[in-house]
């Protein structure tokens, strides 16, 4: 638990990984990584009280915040390691980042909305998370300067992966995003790039808001 915790935030927090456990989420890591991060920075103020529910939530900019659960499982199927740069599609409120940042090397996350990476660059910064940084960007470009990456996570859904990301990512690497049209159930899969090609594996089925091209004008 992180130091200074009353009584009361540190049982909120044990029964949350209680909760991931008993969703299915088995990665001893990753549950550490999770009860490392408080949930309760990243969630809107008026909306604190739900922090720990494993429910979505609404963001600024029209974004969602992934519930829990499905953040755990996606950071599971990732399968990062402490040597893996990893690079995120859809900072939001950069919650899926600070938890990566407690299993990589160095995290890279980029977003279409200058206010949502400068709200979670701010975040990370009070964290003290001096291996993750965030970009405004093209998120379907990926982050060509900082490549090639050893895993890859989109928290937005496209008809089919990015040849961009694709091409940024190693051999041996993997990319975890949700793959179908906008406004649908979409699939989470999980692909991995080998020198004959790509595998993918299908997780579960999820609803997530499209990834836009370009970056905003605005906000």
């Amino acid at each position: 638990m992180t130091t200074g915790d009353s009584d009361g935030e540190q049982a909120e927090r044990a029964a949350f990984i209680l909760g991931l456990r008993q969703r299915g989420i088995r990665d001893v890591a990753v549950l550490r990584a999770m009860e490392l991060v408080p949930r309760p920075l990243f969630v809107d103020p008026m909306l604190r009280r739900h922090a720990y529910d494993d429910v979505a939530l609404p963001i600024a900019c029209g974004q969602t915040m992934s519930q829990p659960s499905l953040v755990a499982a996606m950071t599971e199927a990732l399968g990062v390691t402490a040597d893996h740069t990893v690079l995120e599609v859809g900072t939001g409120s950069g919650y899926q980042a600070a938890v990566l940042s407690h299993l990589a090397a160095r995290v890279v996350t980029v977003d279409r909305y200058r206010s949502l990476v400068g709200e979670a660059q701010t975040r990370f910064e009070v964290l003290g998370l001096r291996n993750c940084t965030a970009y405004v960007g093209d998120g379907t470009l990926g982050m060509p300067a900082r490549a090639p990456f050893d895993r890859i996570l989109v928290t937005a859904a496209a008809p089919d992966i990015p040849m961009a990301l694709v091409d940024q990512l190693k051999f041996g690497g993997v990319i975890v995003m949700p793959v179908g049209a906008p406004e649908e159930v979409q699939t989470l899969v999980r692909y991995v790039k080998e020198q004959s090609g790509r595998t993918r594996t299908d997780l579960m089925k999820v609803r997530f808001v499209p990834l836009v091209p370009g970056a905003a004008a605005t906000l």
